[in-house]
């Protein structure tokens, strides 16, 4: 069968199982939209106002579903602002392909209109960066995108497509779908890290990482909690484990509980099973020497070999997946919980009391009684998304994540991704709950997309937590150089008003009291809804304030 490049590349998304594209349509793809068109019974394209917010919807379908989220761009200017979906991908190891239109290939080098050397810029972005010379090439190279961007440690892959090679025609047969590869554990490596879990007094295990699942967090909370086993979630990587039962004792992220911290040197046996030895987790590298910690023992499980001994030489590097190693532990048995059920004890009772706030005499709303609310009136299942800002620390310290997949945030620390995430989340399952937090500086990066929202006719509901500052920044610059304000300050539009533009359900709170009825009116307007809480800007922190 002889098709057009471009349609050749619809074929392949179809072929390995998509049905969701985020884009913003440019002429250097015209031709794979026309496949698309053809396969429109089969794939929906979501038209987003933004690529930047484009790339973070597919980077949170990549989470939500553990197959690559697909974005299109233009090239040029398209595509450096799909970049930041790429950033977050890779550092969150999200599954992820961004398909690039590009200049015809005879005009390449001459810094023809828009062009850019992709496999130059995305190099240290991505896993894979690579342009298709030929269409006959198509199909393999899209599997190869697919098995890399799924292989050990997900993670984002680039793909630029030259718009004459998407009109040359090609007999190229599609490429079988690509499936998902594993690390196996070793059983003399699994026998030995149970022996040391039983042999510890006071262990941590440190959840984080990919390829996690529900069967996973079920498996691990029971086999944890039965063994005496305290289980800390690295940095929004709290949907790994019901925070509510016995083994949860709360997350290492920024503004973590200090009690918690200090627990990571006080543990004779400390296990980070799936994530990344990073900074946030560690404290700044500073919670364990580097790069060998002098005091118990350090065990390291994640299924990218280059992340073993990366940062810390472990006493036992596991490279696997981190659900077939939690598999592996369970199956040899419950360990005796008496010497460490103390330990395990006190953990968790400092991590309840850590997630319960106290009273605060605050002008507007307080952030602690918003996200307690929706904690207690949510469903497990639903969805929370945010982006990044102080407001954040509320959401990781007072909300209960009861199933995974319902944490969408970005490690990487990226502004603007709570409300394309929500998107992302909203599309993929109607029947959830889904909640963006944003802050009013964050929100005016990606407040663009209710329009999206409306389009799609998607119910989620957005909270707009506004203190009229970039109050992260506005926290440092007064811890660093107090008083010299410069920059932080914020002149919001009115967000109600704004969103009823858009075509959304819009309220403004000002009390704490006020909240619980306005977001039931949210909910029952069974659209996109926003709700304007009008925060103290001196509630810098849940516990802290600026005068």
């Amino acid at each position: 069968m002889t098709r057009l490049g471009g349609h050749v590349v619809a074929d392949q998304l179809v072929a390995q199982g998509v049905d969701t594209v985020f884009g913003v349509p440019g002429e250097s793809f015209l031709t794979v939209l026309d496949g698309l068109w053809e396969h429109r019974d089969r794939v929906r394209f979501v038209t987003a106002r933004h690529e930047a917010t484009a790339s973070h919807m597919a980077e949170a379908w990549g989470k939500l579903t553990g197959r690559p989220g697909i974005c299109l761009a233009t090239r040029g200017p398209g595509a450096t602002q799909a970049a930041i979906g790429v950033h977050t991908a890779f550092q969150d190891s999200t599954p992820m392909i961004l398909l690039l239109g590009q200049v015809q290939r005879d005009h390449l080098g001459r810094e023809a209109f828009q062009e850019v050397d992709f496999e130059a810029m995305f190099a240290p972005l991505a896993k894979w960066a690579k342009q298709i010379e030929s269409a006959d090439d198509i199909p393999a190279v899209m599997a190869q995108a697919f098995e890399i961007a799924l292989a050990d440690r997900p993670g984002p892959v680039v793909l630029a497509l030259p718009e004459d090679m998407q009109r040359d025609l090609t007999d190229a047969p599609d490429a079988p779908r690509v499936e998902l590869a594993w690390r196996m554990p070793e059983n003399a490596a699994l026998a030995e890290l149970h022996g040391w879990l039983a042999e510890a007094e006071r262990p941590l295990i440190i959840v984080g990482g990919p390829r996690w699942d529900q069967a996973t967090a079920d498996t691990l909370a029971a086999w944890a909690g039965a063994s005496g086993l305290p289980v800390a979630a690295q940095f929004r990587r709290q949907d790994r484990l019901d925070n509510t039962a016995a083994a949860y004792v709360g997350d290492l992220g920024l503004g973590c509980n200090p009690k918690l911290a200090a627990r990571v040197a006080e543990s004779d046996c400390v296990v980070l099973l799936g994530g990344r030895f990073g900074d946030i987790a560690s404290g700044g590298y500073t919670r364990l020497e580097v790069p060998k910690p002098s005091a118990g023992r350090l065990v390291h499980v994640h299924p990218e070999p280059t992340e073993l001994g990366k940062v810390y030489r472990a006493d036992l590097d596991l490279c696997a997946a981190a659900p077939l190693v939690v598999q592996g532990l369970a199956r040899l048995g419950i360990l005796p919980s008496a010497m460490r059920q103390a330990w395990a004890d006190e953990l968790r009772s400092d991590y309840l009391q850590w997630s319960e706030p106290t009273s605060r005499e605050l002008i507007g709303v307080d952030l602690a009684s918003v996200v307690t609310h929706l904690r207690e009136a949510l469903p497990d299942d639903a969805v929370i998304t945010n982006g990044a800002g102080n407001y954040t620390v509320w959401i990781h310290r007072y909300y209960r994540h009861r199933a995974f997949g319902t944490q969408l945030a970005p490690t990487s620390g990226a502004m603007g991704y709570g409300i394309p995430a929500a998107i992302a989340a909203a599309l993929h399952d109607r029947s959830r709950t889904v909640v963006a937090f944003a802050g009013d500086g964050c929100f005016q990066m990606a407040g663009h997309e209710l329009a999206t929202a409306i389009q799609e006719q998607l119910r989620l509901v957005v909270l707009v937590c506004d203190n009229g500052m970039l109050g992260t920044i506005r926290m440092h610059q007064e811890r660093s150089y107090p008083g010299h304000v410069e920059g932080t300050t914020l002149v919001n539009p009115d967000f109600v008003r704004l969103a009823e533009a858009y075509g959304c359900h819009a309220e403004r709170v000002d009390r704490d009291g006020d909240f619980p009825a306005a977001f039931a009116r949210a909910l029952a307007a069974e659209r996109t809804a926003l709700i304007h809480l009008v925060c103290d800007p001196q509630a810098i922190t849940p516990g802290g304030l600026l005068a």
